[in-house]
């Protein structure tokens, strides 16, 4: 049986305490907000102020730093990497080894390729008859 809880202490001393998401067992830090029908995967951490939400899916090995929101019914695949204050948009879609730089924004119903990479603060947006384009 696995623990309930694991403590992490950050560079600068300060300790904090996830706990095992019921929807998949994923680490959710006390702080952060995630909807009970959202799945976490066993292998995924969602940092301190971070939201996800409902029915949402939160691949293996997944890192959502502090303060990043995951829209509601959105898929990140494996090895997703949201980076601090970066929002994704409602059912957008993130595949394997996605990288989304902090303060970036991706709109509601954007599909990522696998092995993109999205800047700092740069708008994803989703232009009629285009699958997803990036304006910085």
């Amino acid at each position: 049986m696995k623990k309930r809880y694991e403590d992490l202490e950050t560079d600068d001393g300060t300790v904090v305490r996830y706990r095992r998401h019921d929807n998949g067992g994923g680490l959710v830090a006390q702080t952060a907000s995630v909807d009970p029908t959202a799945f976490v995967a066993e292998t995924a951490w969602v940092d301190p102020g971070a939201q996800v939400g409902g029915g949402a899916r939160v691949g293996a090995h997944v890192w959502l730093e502090p303060g990043a929101v995951v829209g509601p019914h959105a898929q990140l695949g494996t090895h997703v990497h949201v980076g601090r204050g970066a929002v994704v948009g409602a059912a957008a879609r993130l595949g394997t080894r996605v990288s989304v730089g902090s303060g970036a924004r991706l709109a509601a119903g954007v599909a990522v390729s696998a092995d993109e990479t999205i800047p700092d603060h740069a708008l994803v947006t989703r232009p009629d008859g285009d699958p997803h384009s990036l304006a910085a």
